[in-house]
């Protein structure tokens, strides 16, 4: 395929290159004229500190909590605004809360997020009254005999898992066509901003979910961007951890190279007590091997308000003064950086991403291959393989297929092996870009690179390095964040500088579930 079609497919499968400003599938019906209006909520913005400290107090009950949110999702999810962010409530999740309670009555507290409900992106299993759908109709039978390796470790943290939340189909891996946070399985997912523009995908669900009160923290998933660009878009904050310090066994995979669960919150501090709970290594996951070196269990010791001070962070030049808002969003954000007590430099590293986005398709499409070839001979479904996925899709074409097909799925039906050449020779490729950035960060003793879009945190998922986005503000009522991303396993370090631009700059702002944005763009 010439280099330009393909890049061309690129932007179509990457929808969140575009920020977002697409509208989403327009509906015949406007709902939101029949909406309730959204009431005032007691659990509105809450931290995970600040709900211990009721919990512990004898204020609120986790059994409490979890009706409260229950509550809100079925008045605001299905009804009102209808965001269309979770797919399936947990039928155990008052019962999983009552236990909790009945732990700390005994003063048995497990850590910081005993009680506190979890919703959880419906590509990683759970063993319970809730399948693993991927969003995908064809996988409404897939239930998984064991809970992914993360989800075991989020109860036995004491997290209630509150159930499961919309994303993209597949991922954003079906067609080069596909509409942010649309699945057949939950429908479109609305941005509760601006609710005809775009939540950005593939992790929309978990994004639009923390931003809408529907949870304090929510687990999504990223290969490229499906973390960062959601969280831009709602207002949250969205960690992309290094690929492997989070285990990927039990999530439906596209790419083992770039593949990672990350946490979704509202605040930096929320997002480092749910990655702390995630992190580790996984005997079932070999790439988290390299996180044991860390010995780092608890990353909220590295919210430090003064984290900015001495830090050298290089910024896109490319991205610097330009004339339009986002542009100026941008612009404060590096100003509060550098009142802050950080050093700025101009450097280039966008350009070393798109040498090789043509590779990275190659990558992910030979990967996905193997990957769900290996995840669904394993599952209870009836479906066992990518052959047998795509000619289910093709027969139920008008449930599965209304608006969009699966070109990059029977694309992937042609790759070769993990041991083809052009898969070879596209991941040498990619170790080229991380030796561009480590050379870079090395030549002007940077602690990290910083930008917006997919210019900043594209670079990063493809070399497998760490993220996290922030918002930094709104322009007509849509947010927008600021991406960090530095060296392999400095999760310590962008967490101390988004920390204390966090605080700072404190840009975030709840929605307003606008059914339109009638100023424009």
């Amino acid at each position: 395929m010439p280099l330009n079609t393909k890049r061309l497919q690129l932007l179509h499968f990457f929808a969140w290159i575009v920020l977002g400003l697409l509208a989403c599938q327009p509906n015949k019906h406007n709902a939101f004229e029949d909406t309730l209006p959204i009431e005032p909520f007691v659990l509105s913005g809450i931290t995970i500190d600040n709900l211990q400290q009721k919990l512990q107090s004898g204020e609120l009950t986790s059994r409490e909590v979890t009706q409260l949110y229950i509550d809100r999702i079925k008045m605001y999810d299905k009804k009102g605004p209808a965001l269309h962010a979770v797919i399936k409530i947990n039928p155990d999740a008052l019962e999983l809360a009552l236990r909790m309670d009945a732990e700390r009555k005994e003063n048995k507290i497990r850590g910081p997020l005993h009680g506190i409900p979890v919703l959880i992106k419906d590509n990683i299993d759970t063993h319970d009254q809730m399948p693993t759908t991927a969003g995908s109709l064809a996988m409404a039978d897939n239930w998984p005999e064991k809970d992914a390796f993360i989800v075991q470790k989020l109860r036995e943290a004491g997290a209630i898992i509150l159930g499961k939340t919309n994303l993209s189909e597949w991922a954003n891996f079906r067609s080069i066509h596909s509409i942010s946070g649309w699945s057949s399985v939950g429908g479109q997912t609305k941005n509760p901003y601006v609710l005809d523009l775009s939540p950005c995908g593939s992790s929309s669900g978990s994004a639009v979910a923390v931003a809408a009160d529907f949870c304090m923290v929510a687990v999504g998933t990223e290969t490229d961007g499906s973390i960062a660009c959601p969280s831009s878009l709602n207002g949250v904050v969205g960690i992309k951890p290094t690929v492997g310090l989070v285990s990927r066994s039990g999530v439906i995979p596209i790419s083992r190279s770039q593949d990672t669960p990350g946490p979704i919150a509202r605040t930096v501090s929320d997002a480092a007590i749910l990655l702390s709970a995630m992190a580790g290594y996984d005997p079932n996951d070999e790439t988290t091997l390299r996180c044991v070196a860390t010995g780092v269990t608890d990353y909220t010791q590295y919210l430090k308000t003064d984290g900015l001070k001495g830090k050298r962070i290089g910024v896109e030049k490319t991205m610097r003064h330009q004339n339009d808002p986002v542009g100026q969003l941008l612009e404060e954000a590096l100003a509060t950086l550098v009142s802050q007590g950080a050093t700025l430099v101009d450097v280039v590293f966008a350009d070393a991403y798109e040498l090789i986005s043509e590779q990275e398709f190659e990558i992910l499409e030979t990967e996905f291959k193997a990957g769900i070839n290996e995840y669904l001979a394993a599952s209870n479904t009836g479906i066992h393989s990518l052959e047998e996925l795509v000619a289910f899709n093709t027969e139920h074409d008008s449930t599965v297929m209304p608006l969009f097909k699966q070109e990059i799925m029977i694309d992937a039906l042609t790759k070769g092996g993990l041991d083809s050449k052009p898969y070879l020779d596209a991941l040498s490729a990619t170790y080229q870009l991380r030796t561009h950035l480590d050379q870079l960060m090395a030549a002007y003793n940077l602690d990290a690179l910083c930008g917006v879009g997919s210019g900043a945190y594209s670079p990063a998922a493809v070399a497998g390095y760490p993220s996290i986005t922030i918002p930094m503000g709104l322009y007509n009522e849509l947010p927008y964040g600021i991406t960090f991303f530095g060296k392999p396993f400095d999760e310590p370090g962008l967490l101390s500088i988004g920390y204390a631009y966090e605080q700072a700059s404190k840009k975030r702002v709840a929605p307003k579930y606008l059914p339109t944005n009638k100023a424009g763009f």
